[in-house]
């Protein structure tokens, strides 16, 4: 079992940056492939980006390619997002994940957080 605390959201303007965090405990993060995806209000949920088990191996929706940047410390047990040029379409709220059997983008995640807010204004 795996449990996955997101922090870092906030309110912040257009063109800005924050950097999320999603600190795991229960079991090491080394073990799973990790992403991140959001959900705006009146939304499905939809996919932000992807990391394999080392981090070698990254991913990104065409919406954020470029201004987001996902990255994993497997000796904290942590995993982020940078997210810059932030766009008031980037307001959501932001949930990591881990996935035992990770293929990328189209993995079947395990275990979710329980959700971080961004607000990016105008």
């Amino acid at each position: 079992q795996v449990q996955l605390v997101e922090s870092g959201g906030g309110l912040v303007q257009a063109g800005g940056s924050l950097r999320l965090s999603c600190a795991a405990s229960g079991r090491t993060i080394s073990s799973y492939g990790m992403g991140w995806s959001r959900q705006a209000p009146g939304k499905d949920r939809e996919f932000v980006a992807a990391i394999d088990r080392s981090g070698a191996i990254t991913d990104y929706a065409h919406s954020v390619k470029g201004r987001f940047t996902i990255s994993r410390d497997n000796a904290k047990d942590t995993l982020y997002l940078q997210m810059n040029s932030l766009k008031t379409e980037d307001t959501a709220v932001y949930y990591c994940a881990a996935a035992r059997n990770w293929v990328g983008r189209n993995s079947r995640y395990d275990y979710w957080g329980q959700g971080t807010q961004v607000t990016v204004s105008s």
